[in-house]
């Protein structure tokens, strides 16, 4: 199955000059669900157990706690300033277009447990980063961020300083 397929891109969204990557149509396919979960638990280092996944906010928590699921981890949602209702651990972050902050519970990580952080996308890096930044802060171990999609020409990769891997790369 071709995950490419059920990407749609919609021009100027959420402002002018922006092409956003919908990941809707493959959301609400079942075998492109299931086939884009399972080669995204695939990515993940078989030589260390995941004792966690990190959804990021919102399209992040889908596939994310799939993922968490197939490698029989915990699931930590990061959201938004604001959503979570316990104590926090904050980062503000640049984005392609704008700013924003993300925030952890605090006791979401215990010291040394491995972290799989899960994205739909990766464009310029910071939205990883700052997840990145608050599990060391947490004392949690990043083994890999893994996305739906790369957008290359961002470059977000070079800000990042773990193990990547993408379905898709444009």
């Amino acid at each position: 199955m071709n995950i490419q397929d059920f990407i749609r891109d919609i021009p100027d969204f959420p402002k002018p000059g922006i092409l956003f990557k919908d990941i809707t149509p493959l959301l609400a396919n079942h075998e492109a669900l299931v086939g884009c979960a399972d080669q995204l638990a695939n990515f993940s280092p078989k030589d260390i157990k995941i004792d966690k996944v990190i959804g990021i906010e919102s399209r992040g928590f889908i596939i994310g706690s799939m993922i968490a699921e197939r490698l029989g981890a915990g699931f930590i949602p990061v959201r938004k300033k604001g959503k979570l209702p316990y104590e926090v651990n904050s980062k503000s972050y640049g984005l392609e277009y704008g700013e924003d902050i993300l925030e952890i519970h605090t006791d979401a990580i215990n010291a040394g447990e491995h972290i799989l952080i899960h994205d739909d996308v990766l464009a310029t890096g910071g939205t990883a980063k700052a997840v990145c930044d608050l599990v060391k802060e947490l004392g949690g171990v990043v083994v890999q961020c893994n996305f739906i999609m790369e957008l290359d020409f961002l470059n977000g990769r070079e800000k990042l300083n773990v193990p990547i891997s993408s379905l898709l790369n444009y």
